[in-house]
């Protein structure tokens, strides 16, 4: 059997290809934000990440070239030797005083992050518990965990009866890590917190939320979900992006002071790593000196958000609740999700689209997303194209 055979054998792809409805790959030639250029056309975004449209902000695209113009476009070494800049330092310190905790450590990517804590601190004979629909960068960080002899449990989807299940079946001397999104990245829904933390201190167990879709969408000023939660003290560890609200590229964790000096000299995916660009760390500075100054940001995001859920459920979709910038409509099904795609496509609007085995079967999605600059004009002219296409496929 030839090791390729598989690659070979892959053909679904073409097949979606055929039928001019792939959603994939689409290059973007220009950003602004709530509006981008693909293959020509304007087409209004609504699946970025780029919660509060800080990407194309004047004050983050300045720091990044001054960065540049200063440090060079690399480090050319991880941080543990030769790749630590001051800006390293300083963005550190910062999201520290930001976030409330002792310390913060920065990884070259967001998904690097998981693999580069999980399974530093979660060593043989000690477990990792993860909800089942965490984002893939903390399975992969989990299973890293199981493969040095660690163990790995999951439990249902946000289910804290579930979680209780089974971590009572683990002996409550063993020492545990308990992983979740804090704003789950498909469907938008919040980590029940509250249960969580009153679960973990009952079990002796840890605590790590990773705040991607969280951070500048939730808590106090966008501090994430301890913040809206009132738990900051509950909550061990909380790992993030600068994907998404920091308008760049990159990873942190933040913690206590000890636990973050120990993944620092004992994490192979910082240490082996080259550390994040200047250019990079500077637009995060940029973005959360942003975030600071501008908290209506926040609330503008949420209310672009509400505004589109009541308008999309009001023309008879059926959408996924809840209070974050993630707003999915279900469509049930992978033909009818591709064909919706591509009618929303041609009307000028872009979303992601997930079909099996990405999500359950008859959870097959529209996943929109909204920004803090999104302008009302743009909100109603994707419930209008929906609308249509909705109609077209007989979906409403």
């Amino acid at each position: 059997m030839d090791l390729f055979k598989k690659c070979f054998d892959f053909t679904r792809a073409d097949e979606v290809k055929a039928l001019g409805v792939y959603p994939y790959f689409r290059a973007i030639e220009e950003n602004e934000g709530p509006v981008v250029s693909i293959e020509g056309r304007r087409i209004i975004m609504a699946g970025s990440n780029n919660y509060l449209g800080l990407t194309s902000h004047p004050k983050v695209v300045e720091a990044a070239i001054k960065a540049i113009e200063k440090y060079g476009t690399g480090c050319s070494g991880s941080r543990y030797l030769t790749g630590t800049l001051d800006l390293h330092i300083e963005l550190e310190e910062r999201l520290a005083k930001f976030f409330g905790t002792e310390a913060v450590l920065l990884f070259s990517t967001g998904y690097q992050t998981a693999q580069g804590v999980i399974p530093t601190l979660v060593g043989r004979g000690e477990y990792v518990i993860s909800d089942k629909d965490n984002h893939a960068c903390i399975v992969a960080g989990t299973l890293m965990t199981k493969g040095s002899v660690g163990n790995l449990a999951r439990y249902k989807h946000n289910d804290m009866d579930d979680l209780k299940r089974v971590i009572e079946k683990i002996p409550k001397d063993v020492p545990k890590l308990i992983v979740s999104d804090g704003v789950f990245s498909t469907g938008g829904e919040i980590v029940d917190l509250p249960r969580m933390v009153e679960i973990a201190k009952n079990n002796n167990a840890r605590i790590m939320i990773d705040d991607a879709h969280a951070v500048g969408v939730i808590g106090k000023g966008g501090r994430g979900t301890a913040s809206e939660f009132d738990m900051e003290e509950d909550v061990d560890l909380t790992m993030g992006t600068f994907s998404k609200t920091f308008a760049s590229l990159g990873g942190f964790v933040a913690g206590p002071e000890r636990v973050i000096n120990y993944i620092k000299h004992f994490s192979p995916a910082l240490i082996f790593s080259a550390s994040p660009t200047p250019a990079s760390v500077a637009a995060a500075l940029a973005a959360l000196d942003i975030l600071e100054k501008e908290p209506e940001r926040v609330t503008r995001l949420i209310e672009n958000a509400d505004y589109m859920r009541k308008g999309l459920k009001e023309k008879g979709f059926k959408i996924i609740e809840g209070r974050t910038g993630i707003v999915p409509v279900i469509i049930g099904n992978d033909e009818l999700a591709f064909k919706m795609w591509r009618l929303l496509y041609d009307g000028g609007v872009f979303v992601n689209v997930f079909i099996s085995p990405g999500v359950p079967e008859g959870r097959q999605m529209m996943r929109t997303s909204y920004m803090a600059t999104h302008e009302k004009e743009h909100l109603d002219e994707i419930i209008d194209i929906f609308e249509k296409a909705g109609k077209q496929l007989g979906l409403i």
